[in-house]
């Protein structure tokens, strides 16, 4: 064996698999925004308003990037990690308010709210859970969590009163202001909660596919 062959180590198949995951999310996102587009309605604002396509995107990128530092056997930034964490508290979000608050909404094929709001919720819950290369997010951090949904309500909350646009119906300006109120505080409570449930998670150390949280670099 030469020397600049290796075999394939735990750490490159968690980065090889975190990568196709990614990768096949942002192409079921990619086919469904064509779906959009043949209907005549391939806004790329309106369709990355939706809460799940925005979060999905933003996690497969976050799933990329730390696959592809696992491959390179580079040491995974601690921000990278509570990026990460943010990312997955969100998902959890996603899956809980459509399985079992709005289950069957929404336009896209079953298939594809299959996977945006079941299978890669649930692959990057596993993920995140099973594989250790983690530390332990501090919890006096657990805030990070809110910035971005804040801000994307905020966006959602003033297109709905200038161009009349919103991704969910319980946004509507015309539902009033108590309405707008307890459905902003709702998801933002949900967010801290789904957020303590993986910041927790961050302290798991599962079974044989608990890496190390450091992941040593390779020589050459």
């Amino acid at each position: 064996m030469t020397q600049g062959r290796r075999l394939l180590t735990a750490t490159d198949a968690v980065g090889l698999a975190r990568i196709v995951g990614g990768v096949l999310c942002i192409t079921v996102l990619g086919y469904a925004y064509g779906l959009r587009i043949e209907v005549g309605d391939g806004s790329p604002l309106d369709f990355f308003g939706y809460f799940t396509n925005q979060t999905s995107l933003f996690t497969s990128v976050v799933l990329i990037v730390s696959g592809a530092l696992a491959v390179l056997g580079r040491r995974v930034p601690a921000w990278l990690s509570t990026v990460r964490g943010i990312a997955t508290a969100c998902l959890v979000v996603v899956a809980v308010v459509y399985n079992v608050l709005v289950p069957g909404t929404g336009s896209a094929p079953p298939w594809v709210s299959a996977v945006l709001h079941l299978v890669f919720p649930l692959v990057v819950v596993l993920d995140w859970l099973l594989v250790g290369d983690r530390p332990p997010l501090p919890w006096r951090q657990l805030w990070l969590v809110l910035p971005y949904p804040i801000a994307w309500l905020g966006v959602v909350l003033v297109r709905g009163i200038t161009d009349g646009w919103v991704p969910y119906g319980f946004l509507l300006p015309e539902r009033g202001p108590l309405s707008l109120a307890l459905h902003v505080v709702g998801p933002l409570g949900a967010m801290l909660a789904a957020g303590a449930l993986v910041w927790a998670g961050s302290r798991l150390s599962v079974g044989p596919l608990a890496l190390a949280s450091r992941v040593p670099e390779r020589a050459g």
